[in-house]
C-alpha cells in the first residue's frame, strides 16, 4: 500500500492568511509554483491560493492587490488527505472534485501537497492518465 505520505511533496511552503495578495504573488512567482496553500499563524490550513485566483478575483476586478490579504480568497474548505491515506483514497479525491493539488495533514497540520506531477511519477501511466482525465472533465 502506497500512502499519501510517501508520494507527497514535503516541506512545502505557506502564504500567510496575513500576506497581501501582493506578498503571496511574489512567493508565488519566487517558488515558481501555480498554487500555495493559505495557512493562518496558527499554522492550520485555510484554504488554497492559485494564480487564477489572482488573476480572476483580484486583477480582472481591479481590486487592489496591496489591500486585499491572501486570506480574503480563501474560499471553502479545501480537499485534503491524511498523511496515512491510501494513495488510491487521493486519486478519488482529485478525480471526484477536480482539483489538481491536494494538502497532506497530519494531525490536523500541514505536512505536504500532492500535485498531479506526483501522481504521474508515483503512479503508472494508465492511472496517472486516469486521473488528469477525470481531474480534467467539465
Amino acid at each position: 500500500m502506497t500512502t499519501a505520505r510517501e508520494i507527497m511533496t514535503p516541506d512545502c511552503q505557506c502564504v500567510r492568511s496575513s500576506d497581501s495578495v501582493v506578498e503571496a504573488a511574489r512567493r508565488l512567482a519566487d517558488l515558481d509554483v501555480g498554487a500555495l496553500p493559505i495557512c493562518g499563524e496558527d499554522e492550520r490550513l485555510k484554504g488554497m491560493l492559485t494564480d487564477r485566483d489572482i488573476v480572476v478575483k483580484v486583477v480582472a476586478q481591479r481590486k487592489d492587490p496591496l489591500g486585499m490579504k491572501a486570506g480574503d480568497l480563501a474560499e471553502g474548505l479545501p480537499v485534503t488527505v491524511d498523511a496515512d491515506a491510501d494513495v488510491s483514497t487521493v486519486l478519488r479525491l482529485m478525480s471526484e472534485h477536480q482539483v489538481r493539488r491536494v494538502p497532506v495533514l497530519e494531525n490536523r497540520r500541514l505536512v505536504g501537497i500532492i500535485a498531479q506531477a506526483d501522481i504521474a511519477r508515483a503512479l503508472r501511466n494508465r492511472e496517472s492518465g486516469e486521473v488528469v482525465e477525470a481531474i480534467s472533465e467539465e
